[in-house]
């Protein structure tokens, strides 16, 4: 192959090589696609409460039910080999046979933030075409169904696919053509909504391969996984991109990719059950001391903890409570109380886990 140079231009004479970009950015816009972080439960079995709120299992995917306990959720839950190229996957197993009523949903999903998904344009004529792309399992076969959804849910594409043989690993790919109209969110809260079916009644079932503008979680005529006792459903190597092909999986560092998703939820804690020191403290009061955690998250967080205490080099009170949660540009901070007092002001201190192998502190800025 000869190459002729011209001032600026670099001329290829022949198609004897093909020029292929490398991917770069996010590629990928679903934060631990290959279930590879747990924070919160080191890989333990969830199972799913009816509440007002969704629960999450693994880093950034959240499930729902109506009804309490239909289902449950774990990293590698039945211990099966994954397809090649991973080693994790987040498995539901239904846990009754139940009868999904009418504007019933049981689902697991990923929000992701507007941030990461305003250069898609939905909501515009330049809306761009998306593809979404999972290698699937189940216990059972037939039609599934999904939907990607607005902040609102007001705007809906149901999806469907086909699970062709039980218990065994297929991968599935979904083209969606962007929607032009409607409102979706490019901050930092929910701009695209991803919802994998688990069960779901046929008033928020809509015609798969469109888009519509009432709140669908799945597609006409989709499988219950909840409507069989023992059934289970598996999925790993979720990608939702840009474009109108599905590319291989975009695998982005571990670092990279636990960084992503403190964004959203940090839990501090030390399997040894030692009692180490978890972060330095400034004593504000005698029963008060502030905590600066430096990882920056989506925004100011809500947090739990168990288990802590604080050590000012005298005293080693007991953590009560967390108030005054605060986000900055850096890292988030919270006020942390404890019982008995006789903390030094002005001191520096350490929050220590109290000897026990479940002692922790968490912070939450879920979407």
């Amino acid at each position: 192959m000869t190459i002729a140079y011209s001032g600026d231009s670099i001329t290829f004479p022949d198609n004897s090589v093909q020029n292929t970009a490398p991917k770069v950015g996010m590629v990928n816009r679903i934060i631990n696609g290959a279930m590879v972080i747990d924070q919160r439960n080191a890989g333990a079995s969830v199972t799913i409460s009816s509440t007002a709120a969704d629960t999450y299992s693994l880093d950034r995917w959240c499930a729902y039910g109506n009804v309490t306990s239909k289902f449950s959720v774990q990293q590698n839950a039945g211990s099966v080999t994954p397809p090649a190229g991973f080693r994790n996957y987040i498995g539901v197993t239904s846990l009754a046979a139940t009868s999904v009523g009418a504007s019933d949903q049981y689902y697991v999903a990923q929000y992701i933030e507007g941030f990461n998904t305003a250069d898609l344009m939905f909501g515009s004529a330049s809306a761009a075409t998306v593809t979404l792309s999972f290698w699937v399992r189940s216990s059972l076969t037939g039609t599934f169904g999904g939907a990607v959804n607005n902040s609102a849910v007001n705007r809906s594409y149901p999806f469907s696919y086909t699970i062709s043989a039980a218990n065994t690993w297929e991968q599935k790919t979904v083209s969606i053509t962007g929607d032009t109209t409607g409102t979706w969110l490019t901050t930092n809260g929910v701009g695209l909504r991803v919802h994998f079916g688990l069960g779901v009644g046929s008033t928020i079932s809509g015609t798969a391969g469109a888009w519509a503008g009432s709140p669908f979680i799945s597609a006409t005529g989709a499988t219950s996984v909840v409507g069989t006792s023992g059934a289970t459903f598996y999925i790993t190597g979720v990608q939702l991109e840009k474009g109108s092909t599905a590319t291989s999986f975009d695998y982005r560092p571990y670092g990279t990719e636990l960084l992503l998703a403190q964004r959203y939820y940090v839990k501090l804690t030390d399997s040894s059950g030692a009692s180490n020191a978890l972060g330095l403290v400034q004593i504000e009061g005698t029963t008060t001391a502030n905590f600066v955690m430096p990882i920056a998250m989506r925004a100011a967080p809500s947090g739990t903890s168990s288990g802590l205490t604080i050590s000012d080099g005298s005293v080693t009170p007991t953590v009560t409570s967390l108030s005054n949660f605060g986000n900055f540009v850096n890292g988030v901070g919270v006020l942390l109380t404890a019982s008995g007092g006789g903390l030094t002001i002005g001191r520096a201190g350490r929050i220590r886990i109290a000897g026990s192998t479940t002692a922790y502190l968490d912070f939450s800025s879920e979407l």
